[in-house]
């Protein structure tokens, strides 16, 4: 072992040598004859004293007096009489038999290493240790057999033995990650926090990308130097006599003493709840062995009990409130509950009783967890599927029941094996989930309780975050039939409706990016979405033009129908009063349109006189907006809006998008084919792109665009290589180009 100074210095020894070996071979083969004559002396060297060594040990054993340099007269060794060729060959044959040893060992230390793991897999972590050890037999040097070793002696608790094959390890592999996190584990385990710490750290440094393990393994570290540190401290008070302390171990006393009636246990309980209000108390209830309360079996009877008479409600109610005061900001107390198997079984079933009071004190225990990061943690080793519909069916309940159930959800709906499990549940869990709590909203707004529902859109909009629960949603036709109803409201419109259509429409945005069935339901969305434009509150007026903006893309009947309703004066007024993100929204609605529709280019054209709007919506700092923006330019250009922009500063604007201002290379597109259709529009804007060396500059970004795609017109120079061609065109240069050339105009889209 490491600590072993002579096996370390044999090990050391065999690796420098196999290391001097490797360069002489090199040095051998090298075409540098400097190099080549310097390893063969080198060889010659070593030979000799390989041959001088021997004759050593031939003299002491046969103690014969002959004196061997008579023996050979010609004064030159062996050695110097062969030529290099020789030397190369035996060193090459003996570099060639280590390797073929090399290859048989690693073979054998790879089968008893499979064996180790077989056998650690078992749970016979002492056999696995065997055949670890007999594969190091084989193969010193090879590092997953000291880490798989040391995982074996870290379950069977010898935890220096653990420590010193992490350091064999890492001296085969100075970067080795397990190495240093089984290390970190081995001397936490011998309370080393110090340096447990010091090895997490050196394995983030080794591996940025490990900084959530990393996070992980420095808090349990912290967990338990904190808990060494409070036990420490509680012993101190228990030996001092401290009241607090000894009523506390009277009172536990007094609970696992059998034979009394409910009322006893409950009001022991209740005492005891009292007296865990420091974390001295905390620690004490733990280490005196509190959290075997269940033992019980009055105590037990009542909390598993599938109907519980009053009194069973009673004490069953004093337990969770024990559990609540044992484990508040207790963090060590909280795993040690959950590891009460009764405790994680009959959690859900509490939860699901039906007894408002039971209900209510659950929630609150399942709140301390959730509201910390080690918390959720602990929770989501538990089938919360099941807690999903147990906690979204609180939406219902018009007390703080609802409420607290909400919390919880939204909580654990960041985590990412909560979302895991969501996904494997989503046709037969939370699919069906999803759409009972859209109906049930829209009932619980008609009787003013809208605040739990909104809070379960939100939940539900924080796993649609998750790119496969969301795309498996959006496949729902029940869930967007359920979200149409709800978009229909109640006929007062109550503050609560609003607050459930804003978290609605937001969660409709999630569900589009990923299409689905939205065809069938486009026209109907869009309708519901354009009536509430006219909505007092600007956010929902911003979510139902986003909602708009890609419900359309997916339907040209939608288009039609929101275009008859007047969606283009509707948008335009947007643009004019709205904020960056309702524009960017508006903008990208009003590109789809014109793109399908002629009568959408047409009121585009009437409503914004000389496209002041258009033309302002090019100078934004969102290139998205731009290319929206340039978009329904080039689409209005054809249909006679070029000769308005005379004078106008467009072609400006939209050749410096095209030529490299804008960094996105579909607005340069946009801009550069809208700035080819005002060409062929309106050939005096060709002269205001004359006096701005538009050609030149078309053609600069061209080239450089064609050196970032090498392939034959790549895609990104389309745009530029149609402008170019457009200028020419027009620049009395008497080019002819067909009717399908000229329709590669509109191979551009909206963004």
């Amino acid at each position: 072992m490491l600590r072993d100074k002579d096996a370390e210095e044999d090990f050391q020894r065999f690796l420098r040598r196999v290391d001097d070996v490797t360069n002489l071979l090199q040095g051998l083969k090298s075409p540098d004859s400097a190099v080549q004559e310097k390893a063969i002396a080198e060889t010659e060297k070593r030979l000799r004293e390989q041959e001088a060594s021997r004759e050593e040990e031939e003299e002491e054993e046969c103690r014969t007096t002959v004196n061997r340099t008579l023996i050979n007269t010609s004064g030159t060794p062996r050695v110097q009489a062969a030529d290099a060729d020789g030397f190369l060959a035996a060193l090459e044959k003996d570099a060639k038999e280590r390797a073929q040893r090399r290859r048989r060992n690693e073979q054998l230390a790879n089968a008893l290493k499979e064996q180790g793991n077989e056998a650690f897999r078992a749970g016979d972590f002492a056999l696995a240790v065997q055949r670890y050890s007999e594969g190091l037999q084989k193969l010193r040097d090879k590092q997953e057999l000291y880490t798989n070793r040391a995982q074996a002696y870290l379950k069977l608790q010898e935890y220096e033995k653990a420590i010193s094959d992490c350091e064999w390890a890492l001296k085969c592999n100075k970067n080795c990650l397990k190495a240093y996190f089984l290390m970190g584990k081995a001397h936490l385990a011998l309370q080393h926090f110090s340096e447990s710490r010091q090895c997490y750290e050196k394995m983030l440094q080794i591996d940025p990308q490990k900084e959530n393990l990393f996070k992980e393994c420095v808090a349990e570290a912290r967990l338990e130097e904190q808990r060494l540190q409070e036990e420490q401290r509680a012993q101190r008070e228990l030996q001092a006599g401290s009241e607090a302390a000894l009523a506390i171990q009277e009172l536990l006393q007094s609970i696992s003493s059998p034979g009394h009636d409910l009322p006893y246990y409950t009001g022991a309980i209740s005492l005891l709840a009292g007296a865990l209000s420091t974390c001295t108390g905390q620690t004490l209830f733990r280490t005196n062995n509190g959290f075997s309360v269940l033992s019980c079996g009055a105590v037990r009877g009542a909390f598993c009990a599938e109907s519980r008479s009053p009194a069973e409600v009673e004490l069953c109610v004093s337990l969770l409130l024990l559990w609540q005061a044992a484990c508040a900001g207790n963090e060590e107390n909280q795993r040690v509950l959950l590891a009460q198997p009764e405790v994680c079984a009959q959690l859900p079933e509490l939860l699901s009783c039906g007894t408002a009071q039971i209900q209510r004190e659950t929630l609150a225990l399942i709140s301390l967890y959730s509201e910390h990061e080690g918390g959720r943690r602990l929770l989501g080793r538990q089938d919360l599927s099941r807690w999903l519909q147990i906690l979204m069916a609180f939406v219902k309940c018009a007390d703080a029941r609802a409420d607290s159930a909400m919390n919880i959800l939204s909580d654990l709906s960041g985590e990412e094996r909560f979302q895991a499990q969501c996904r494997a549940t989503i046709s037969t869990a939370v699919s069906p989930l999803f759409t009972q709590l859209l109906v049930c909203a829209r009932q619980c707004v008609c009787r003013q309780v809208p605040w739990a529902a909104r809070r379960a859109l939100a939940v539900l909009g924080r796993l649609c975050a998750d790119v496969g629960l969301r795309a498996q949603l959006a496949q729902s036709r029940e869930c967007w039939q359920a979200c149409l109803e709800l978009l229909a409201g109640c006929p007062d419109a109550s503050p609560g409706y609003q607050h459930c259509v804003f978290a609605l429409l937001g969660l409709m945005m999630n569900l589009l990016e990923s299409n689905g069935t939205i065809q069938d339901f486009a026209v109907p969305i869009s309708g519901r979405c354009l009536a509430l434009l006219s909505h007092q509150d600007g956010r929902i007026i911003t979510r139902a033009t986003g909602v708009l903006s890609r419900v359309l893309s997916a339907s040209p009947s939608a288009v039609q129908e929101v275009v008859r309703a007047g969606v283009v004066k509707k948008m335009l007024k947007l643009l004019k009063a709205g904020g960056q993100l309702t524009s960017s929204y508006a903008i990208k609605t009003l590109s789809i349109c014109t793109k399908s529709s002629r009568r959408a280019q047409e009121e585009l054209l009437k409503g914004d006189k000389r496209f002041q709007v258009l033309l302002g919506l090019l100078h934004s700092g969102d290139e998205l907006t731009v290319g929206n923006a340039a978009f329904c330019l080039s689409q209005c250009a054809a249909a006679g809006a070029a000769s308005s922009l005379l004078g106008s500063g467009v072609v400006q604007l939209l050749l410096g998008h095209a030529g490299g201002d804008a960094a996105r290379t579909s607005v340069q597109q946009n801009s550069a084919i809208a700035l080819g259709r005002l060409c062929v529009a309106e050939p005096r804007h060709i002269h205001q792109l004359r006096k701005l060396n538009g050609l030149a500059i078309l053609n600069s970004s061209m080239k450089s665009a064609e050196q970032l795609n090498p392939e034959p017109f790549p895609v990104p120079c389309i745009s530029l290589l149609l402008s170019f061609l457009c200028f020419n065109k027009m620049n009395s240069k008497h080019i002819r180009f067909s009717a399908a050339f000229w329709s590669g105009f509109g191979a551009h889209r909206s963004q």
